[in-house]
């Protein structure tokens, strides 16, 4: 097992290049095995969740192979419809993309319930309201979803989801994509992943309109050829690295961004006191210049294009010591503030009731031992321990690379001091 120790008080300086989308690359790469063809993959970020989907698609029969550093070439030709494992399936919660798949391929599919960060319930009766319209009965048995058609295959439908759920949208999208006939999903999720997702299907031959609205059309076809496609900029990572520079003062450049994609997030933090600045030399870059204490602010969780639930966490605790109090609510999942206590250890004034965070910024937080309990929360204690006095030790950071690619070799590269340690495995060892 490993732990980050972070020695802050180090401004940020310098350029970082963001990665691809950890949400567009789980969704991506299963909808890869829907071609008649090899697809080659850019931009795929290096990350411990891309590495179990792949695992996932091999296991299903699917033949992946490296081509460059963040380039993969799946090839779905051996593909048979089999249950993925679930052992792997836990340890993500985009294994349940395996279902749409495997319903639009073969009409048939068996998943076991998914895994992934503990931040609240993720139901599936939106994904199960979809798989119904287009002609699936879905039972949910000794923890394994059971998906079928009795007639073997789907058909289309009008489905309006009750709230705009990513991951049912994903899933309906796939299910639909080779059902004959127009499916038209209504109050879908707009996040860029969707509309990466449905672009990529697109390239491969499918007609899929309106992603990034409120309604998406699927015109089903035939068959799926494969294509070459690379994969969005991760808005998530580049938003971790403004909070990082709000946290710690200085001036970063992000490389390889959307900037379209960023409104929702650079909006806040310019009330947080960020500056935000185009580079005339790159269309694709954005310049965050942090140089005074940030301000308070309120945040509120939201379906995109509102503030994301990803950010939430790593926008508190850049809050930490901010000017004054800062309300952040939370109204996506409720078991997103489980940080806060970690937090707290590092000197920060937060009080939680229920979904609402009332934060009460101090001069400096204090570095201190502190354990991550799922994705964002570690991202939120790196960022914490980046702005804090002394040497703050982050444990349970294998959440942290569930999402972050070389999370502490970036940041070093933009002058913060973060050393990457070996720890014993005490449960293993016991057990052992």
């Amino acid at each position: 097992m490993l732990k980050y120790v972070v020695t802050g008080g180090r401004q940020l300086h310098g350029d970082v290049a963001i990665g691809g989308a950890k949400n567009a690359a789980v969704a991506i790469i299963p909808a890869a095995l829907m071609a008649s063809e090899p697809c080659v993959i850019e931009n795929v970020p290096r990350i411990n969740d891309v590495t179990v989907m792949l695992e996932i698609i091999r296991e299903l029969g699917a033949k992946v192979r490296l081509i460059g550093k963040n380039t993969i070439e799946i090839d779905p030709r051996g593909v048979k419809n089999v249950s993925p494992s679930y052992e792997l399936v836990r340890k993500t919660r985009a294994g349940y993309y395996i279902l749409g798949v495997q319903l639009g391929m073969y009409g048939s599919s068996i998943v076991s319930m998914p895994g992934g960060c503990d931040i609240g319930v993720r139901a599936i009766d939106q994904h199960i309201k979809g798989f119904n319209a287009l002609g699936a009965e879905v039972k949910v048995e000794s923890g394994f979803i059971h998906a079928a058609s009795a007639a073997g295959k789907l058909h289309p439908a009008h489905i309006y989801l009750d709230q705009p759920s990513v991951g049912a949208t994903v899933n309906i999208i796939l299910a639909a994509v080779l059902a004959e006939g127009q499916t038209i999903i209504e109050n879908v999720a707009k996040e860029p992943h969707i509309v990466d997702l449905a672009n990529f299907l697109n390239t491969m031959g499918a007609n899929i309109r309106g992603a990034g609205t409120d309604v998406i059309k699927i015109q089903g076809v035939k068959r799926l050829g494969g294509c070459t496609y690379s994969i969005i900029p991760d808005q998530i990572e580049a938003g971790t690295f403004i909070s990082a520079v709000t946290a710690t003062g200085g001036e970063i450049t992000l490389r390889g961004v959307i900037p379209k994609h960023l409104e929702c997030i650079t909006a806040k933090f310019q009330e947080m006191g960020v500056e935000f600045f185009d580079d005339p030399n790159d269309p694709d870059a954005i310049v965050c210049r942090a140089e005074h204490r940030p301000m308070r602010t309120n945040i509120k969780t939201l379906p995109y294009p509102g503030f994301p639930t990803d950010m939430q966490a790593v926008t508190t605790a850049a809050l930490c010591t901010a000017s004054g109090a800062s309300m952040v609510s939370e109204t996506i999942f409720e078991n997103r503030f489980r940080y806060v206590e970690e937090l707290k250890r590092m000197g920060a004034q937060i009080q939680v009731e229920g979904k609402v965070a009332v934060v009460e910024g101090v001069d400096r937080l204090t570095g201190a031992p502190v354990r991550a309990c799922d994705l964002r929360a570690g991202a939120a204690l790196m960022v914490a321990a980046l702005g804090a006095d002394g040497v703050t030790e982050i444990e349970g950071v294998n959440f942290i690379e569930r999402g972050y690619e070389d999370f502490p070799g970036k940041l070093g590269g933009l002058g913060a001091n973060i050393k990457v340690l070996t720890v014993p495995d005490v449960e293993t060892a016991e057990v052992g």
